[in-house]
């Protein structure tokens, strides 16, 4: 994609994404007369369903639902600028001497975050964003008081994934959710209204945790993409290398290795989960949400008896559902 712009890549994304639902399927292509909210709700149901935790519960007030969505589909669309293929990007443009494709791949989406990070600053300073996903934000900005840093640290985090694949220590890991994970929880208490600071650090653990899930979950599908984030430091530790890491099962070592990591995650998702008796009503519900996803993934990893590695570990409905009422009824 010589050349590539943000608005290209949007139009390949929505293009290419098939929602399905009801026994029918659509695209975004071609849907030209569909507004911003339209837009987003495409962008949003085609990666809800693979996500942890329920997004925007439909039981939720209108507009809270509304708000959540336009914050998922901003992050995602930040997580595809730094995930997903770049279309018609296969070779070095003429006048790149001594670059590879995997040179080009990288400045491309870093250029591509950079104008996601200007559209974003365009919104903050008042002026009009040149993206819809961006202006689908403004009345959630606005309503919510949402900080302008935080929807920076997303895309900080996308940019450092381009730059960073390996993580030496857990502290290092932990330092890259801050940017990846934990603005995402603070946003959330922003548009339930409850964002003291007590109630920010304890949503910081269950958000780091809930990253940390997400990264156990997929360590297989990491690997491939070139990025390993367990730590080189618990990797040696356990006598992993990364080669055990490619085979298609997990050997004695590895599921070791993510026991630890699985119950230090669940330790941390443990911590913050007081926050939820800490609300009420629809805000409870929609934090026990979160804290039930991400109990629920970490429990398919210990019921494949941590064998990451010859399936992506799933959580079922029913135990994420269990596991939700539970954590609103207990508070934690």
């Amino acid at each position: 994609m010589t050349g590539a712009s943000l608005f290209a890549f949007i139009s390949w994304l929505w293009g290419n994404r098939r929602v399905s639902g009801g026994g029918t399927e659509a695209t975004t292509g071609g849907a030209e007369a569909a507004g911003i909210a339209a837009k987003v709700s495409l962008a949003v149901a085609a990666k809800a369903s693979a996500e942890n935790f329920p997004v925007a519960l439909k039981i939720l007030p209108a507009r809270w639902r509304e708000h959540l969505s336009a914050v998922y589909g901003f992050a995602r669309l930040t997580d595809d600028l730094g995930d997903e293929p770049l279309p018609g990007l296969d070779a070095v443009p003429p006048g790149s001497p001594g670059a590879t494709p995997e040179d080009v791949y990288t400045a491309t989406r870093l250029r591509l975050l950079d104008e996601l990070a200007a559209d974003v600053a365009r919104l903050y300073a008042g002026e009009t964003p040149e993206l819809d996903i961006v202006a689908a934000l403004k009345p959630t900005v606005e309503e919510c008081r949402i900080p302008q840093g935080l929807l920076d640290d997303l895309i900080a985090a996308n940019r450092q994934d381009q730059t960073v694949t390996r993580y030496q220590s857990y502290d290092d890991l932990v330092k890259y959710c801050e940017l990846s994970a934990n603005p995402v929880g603070r946003i959330v208490l922003c548009i339930v209204g409850a964002a003291t600071e007590d109630r920010l650090r304890l949503s910081d653990n269950i958000c780091t945790a809930l990253q940390l899930a997400e990264h156990w979950q997929d360590v297989a599908e990491d690997l491939g993409n070139g990025r390993v984030y367990l730590p080189a430091d618990d990797l040696k530790a356990f006598g992993v290398t990364e080669d055990a890491l490619a085979r298609p099962t997990a050997d004695d070592a590895v599921r070791r290795l993510m026991a630890f990591e699985t119950k230090r995650a669940a330790d941390l998702l443990d911590q913050g989960a007081p926050l939820a008796g800490t609300l009420k009503g629809a805000a409870r519900l929609a934090i026990s949400g979160y804290i039930a996803g991400g109990r629920a993934a970490l429990k398919a990893i210990v019921n494949a008896d941590y064998d990451v590695l010859a399936q992506t570990p799933k959580p079922s409905k029913a135990a994420t559902l269990t596991g939700l009422v539970s954590c609103y009824v207990i508070g934690r």
